[in-house]
């Protein structure tokens, strides 16, 4: 990833396709394997609350208690998103971050060191695989490496929750 490389690898919800989301090219990259639009924002992942305050500009004081309080993954859509590519904003300048707390992609995100994008691992349109097995081979095949964990699993994990901060402190719902 250092190099811009797209690798496929397991999150807290289902598996994803991730780069480098400083690398406007690798997420140029990305776009293209699932055949997505670039207007279409990805989110990406932290490791630590302490990391949202570097990707964005005023982290309304309400974040910090849902991130805290979560008790399943929550992406949290900001406005005001700065040091990430350009590419993988929403034509609002905003973006979504959630802080991962499971155990390999929490330590991938600490030991690259910046935020990493994460996006269903699957051409746009296509139903999102629940697991390794249901990734399909274009996706495999078009990524630069495949992370050799967790691949064996078959249980069908859930989506994250969606929250979307506005101005003002306002708070919507996107998907519980």
């Amino acid at each position: 990833m250092n190099e811009g490389g797209v690798i496929l690898y397991p999150t807290d919800t289902i598996w994803g396709i991730g780069c480098d989301a400083t690398n406007e090219e690798a997420v140029r990259r990305v776009y293209e394997i699932k055949h997505r639009a670039d207007s279409k924002a990805m989110l990406v992942l932290v490791d630590s609350a302490v990391k949202v305050d570097f990707y964005v500009k005023d982290v309304p004081d309400v974040a910090w208690d849902l991130i805290e309080l979560a008790d399943k993954p929550l992406t949290i859509i900001y406005d005001g998103a700065r040091n990430l590519a350009p590419n993988l904003l929403a034509e609002d300048g905003s973006v979504g971050i959630r802080v991962t707390q499971e155990e390999f992609s929490q330590g991938l995100c600490r030991q690259f060191r910046k935020a990493i994008v994460s996006t269903s691992a699957n051409v746009s349109g296509q139903p999102s695989p629940a697991n390794f097995s249901e990734i399909s081979e274009e996706i495999k095949s078009a990524v630069d490496y495949i992370v050799n964990c967790r691949r064996e699993e078959t249980d069908r994990p859930k989506p994250s929750g969606i929250i979307k901060l506005g101005q003002g402190g306002t708070v919507r719902v996107i998907r519980e």
